[in-house]
């Protein structure tokens, strides 16, 4: 398999560390990208319309994108990140949509900062951004012991979200507004799937 990636992508990191918790890393091959908001990679349009990463060429060579639908095709594989249906899949599942919200808003957050000019940026379109985020870490935080002793899928989500936080938003200072969650990140975060996708320093 191959996957258009940039190693500062959180989506692309997740679907890593889903690939490195069920053993599928070492049958990935990394391609790089020039995936941007308004110019797309033409190396990965002509392969899925959407030129997003991350986008993975599966071995038959059809190319699958999006985050959440790359994780379920690799899960198929190896089996153990997305529970049987029931009470645990809804769980992990709306984790993992609250998760990627939460950094839905932060890239767009990255995105005003970066790609518009500054005459262009709208404060008040980031701090709408900020207040996703900060509700979603409030909802994590009143909710930390449902995440405790998990891995699938929602956590996986979750670390990502905050570890892309960390990466991009230190500012932010995320764990002074959760510090249960702060903990349970920390834990999460000494994970071999977790450390073998850690980005480069920005």
């Amino acid at each position: 398999m191959k996957l258009f990636h940039s190693h500062f992508s959180p989506f692309v990191r997740k679907v890593m560390v889903v690939a490195h918790e069920l053993s599928l890393a070492e049958r990935i091959e990394l391609l790089p990208s020039a995936a941007h908001p308004t110019k797309r990679d033409t190396n990965i349009l002509a392969l899925h319309p959407l030129a997003q990463v991350p986008t993975l060429i599966a071995d038959d060579g059809h190319a699958i994108a999006d985050s959440r639908v790359i994780c379920e095709y690799l899960d198929a594989l190896g089996g153990g990140m997305f529970p049987a249906p029931g009470p645990a899949r809804w769980l992990a599942l709306n984790d993992q949509s609250t998760a990627d919200g939460l950094l839905d808003a932060a890239l767009l957050i990255r995105y005003e900062l970066t790609v518009r000019e500054e005459g262009e940026r709208s404060s008040a379109w980031i701090a709408g951004q900020t207040a996703k985020i900060e509700s979603a870490l409030d909802t994590f935080e009143a909710g930390v012991a449902a995440l405790a002793d998990r891995i699938d899928i929602g956590t996986i989500a979750v670390a990502c979200a905050l570890g892309y936080l960390d990466l991009r938003f230190p500012d932010l200072a995320w764990r002074r507004r959760s510090p249960a969650l702060a903990a349970w990140f920390e834990g999460f975060d000494a994970r071999a799937s977790m450390q073998a996708t850690r980005p480069p320093v920005a």
